[in-house]
């Protein structure tokens, strides 16, 4: 008899994100057990009951949830979503104030109750937040870090798609960097299949990626959260399902490259920042942070990215 390992998914925060990332964890079996908790407990507790509604057409994942920060126990993954959101014309840095505080005040209670979960942070800014949440546990490197430019990497690729006519997933393309206005893609590596992003042509030869189109997509990818926070007020969907796809690596342990942010040591002349590069994501969370091709242009936004970064990350020391 084959004997399917109990994992225990915990999402602290039950807003818009944190709903959201239930919401697709559910649909895609994630976890066996989804754990929603958040102070405010009516609105968490209807969520659940909303969300519980909906299982009988799901997978076996079963969720609960509620005001108790007890039900954190024991979890293999703990996301957190909780905090400040950003509103129209904020950006993710200003947002710093606020969450730093809410998250010097909840984690160390979250790892004495859950000492060998993996905590994936989602609240924004996520690298700041990250960088923050090293220096107040005493957690190993790597088993804590943030969804990073995770989704704005999914951005990416679905706009490059929408210009080729081919599926996202035949794409391959990341964006590094802070998450956030410093974020840039690494153009240089990028294919679409295992084609030369430069060299795509569409049917009549004409090329489909001169550098003007790739400076728009750029554009494009950094302020699509923007965009998003204007229409509608936050950005939940597709930060769920990101979320719920990072906790998958982890949880069945795939060793596979995503562009989370983690602190950097030593990467590049880097230290103690925390911004997303590829990296090998397993049981353990980050397992290696990959030293990948950047061009000069690339390896100078790099830099930039990390000042800024610093700028922020500096205030809270």
């Amino acid at each position: 008899m084959t004997f399917v390992r109990s994992t225990k998914l915990t999402i602290v925060g039950a807003g818009s994100v944190g709903t959201s990332l239930a919401y697709a964890a559910l649909i895609r079996n994630s976890a066996r057990e989804i754990v929603l908790y958040d102070i405010a407990r009516a609105k968490v507790e209807a969520e659940v009951l909303d969300l519980a509604h909906g299982t009988p057409f799901t997978g076996s994942s079963r969720i609960t949830g509620g005001d108790d920060i007890g039900l954190v126990a024991d979890s293999d993954v703990v996301v957190i979503t909780a905090g400040a959101k950003q509103a129209p014309g904020q950006t993710r840095l200003e947002l710093a104030g606020v969450n730093v505080g809410i998250l010097e005040t909840m984690l160390p209670e979250l790892v004495a109750l859950a000492p060998d979960a993996v905590f994936v942070l989602v609240t924004n800014p996520c690298d700041v937040l990250t960088a923050v949440a090293e220096r107040i546990t005493d957690l190993p490197a790597g088993r804590i870090f943030s969804s990073g430019t995770v989704l704005d990497s999914a951005r990416l690729r679905w706009l490059v798609a929408e210009v080729a006519q081919v599926a996202p997933q035949s794409v391959h393309a990341l964006i590094v960097g802070e998450h956030g206005d410093t974020e840039f893609p690494l153009w240089s590596t990028a294919t679409i299949g295992q084609m030369p992003l430069p060299e795509w042509r569409d049917e009549s030869g004409t090329l489909l990626f001169p550098r003007e189109r790739l400076e728009t997509l750029t554009n494009d990818v950094v302020n699509a959260a923007y965009k998003v926070i204007a229409g509608k007020g936050a950005t939940n969907y597709a930060i769920g399902l990101s979320g719920a796809r990072i906790v998958e690596a982890v949880l069945q342990d795939e060793r596979c490259i995503l562009p989370v942010s983690s602190v950097l040591h030593g990467y590049r002349g880097i230290d103690g920042v925390a911004l997303s590069v590829p990296s090998i994501v397993g049981a353990g969370g980050v397992l290696r942070v990959l030293d990948t091709h950047l061009d000069d242009r690339e390896a100078e936004l790099l830099q930039r990215s990390a000042l800024a970064l610093r700028a922020s990350i500096e205030r809270f020391s």
